[in-house]
């Protein structure tokens, strides 16, 4: 309740029915999040979760995402498949936190990620070591079309949700490109990055939430209570690499920042199952 009251007067009111629109996303009831939010979430826009995804992927295809300065067609193959099958992939991964930042990362996890089951953040690299499990599920709308993906993301040796997500194409206010929108349900709230796409010369894959005015790629927080919506863009910004290195392996480097700070850098090793 106290976060609520903060982020009500850190941010602005928005119409998420109407001009805002662009920041509904799902939100969660009281208790851990976990994968509670996925029914919930069809339902409320008459739709229904597949979970019977064995080949499924975090979007239908990449071409979604083509615009002004996207094309799909450009992308490494094994690169495009990880996104539109993302359930054949296993992951393997390693974080590493700057020392300013590591002690806060380790107090939000404890006492705020692993409560909620939402955005537990590896602090240490023995957090990983047996590896992260991810299952994908589908979110269908009426017409039996994907709209959305939930991403599960747990560890291995505990089975504790790390990240449960959902993903989707979305094109923000007067854009000619869409971005990759990732939806983090929170108890009456949110967090939500947008993420803008490019290709590299190597046919490797760029998705970065960079600094910029209200309605542009970035991350935001949203919370909604007996008065309304409110959203606040926050200051932390996201870099993701996905390419192939020489030995033909598929990984992801994951930066992290606060303003400028570099907070947390992630790897990620990806294999076909």
């Amino acid at each position: 309740m106290a976060s609520r009251r903060w982020w009500r007067l850190a941010g602005r009111r928005v119409d998420l029915d109407g001009d805002h629109r662009w920041l509904d996303a799902p939100m969660c009831g009281p208790g851990p999040v976990g994968a509670t939010w996925l029914r919930a979430e069809a339902e409320r826009l008459g739709g229904l979760v597949r979970e019977d995804v064995s080949g499924g992927g975090l979007l239908s295809s990449m071409s979604v995402l083509d615009g002004a300065g996207f094309r799909a067609a450009g992308l490494d193959q094994a690169v495009r498949h990880f996104y539109e099958h993302t359930a054949c992939w296993r992951m393997e991964a390693w974080a590493q936190w700057s020392a300013l930042f590591q002690p806060g990362g380790e107090l939000v996890s404890r006492l705020f990620g692993r409560r909620v089951q939402q955005l537990a953040l590896p602090t240490r690299p023995l957090d990983v070591a047996r590896g992260i499990d991810s299952r994908v599920v589908h979110l269908m709308n009426a017409s039996g079309e994907q709209y959305a993906a939930g991403w599960l993301r747990t560890l291995s040796a505990t089975g504790e949700f790390v990240y449960s997500g959902c993903y989707s194409a979305r094109l923000l206010p007067g854009s000619d490109q869409p971005s990759v929108h990732v939806a983090f349900p929170l108890e009456s709230g949110n967090v939500q990055v947008f993420l803008r796409p490019s290709v590299q010369a190597d046919g490797s894959l760029v998705l970065s939430s960079p600094s910029g005015a209200f309605g542009g790629d970035g991350a935001y927080v949203t919370v909604r209570d007996g008065r309304g919506a409110y959203a606040a863009r926050v200051p932390i910004h996201e870099r993701f690499h996905v390419y192939r290195d020489h030995r033909g392996v598929l990984r992801t480097d994951h930066e992290l920042r606060l303003y400028r700070a570099l907070a947390l850098r992630l790897h990620y090793r990806m294999e076909l199952a």
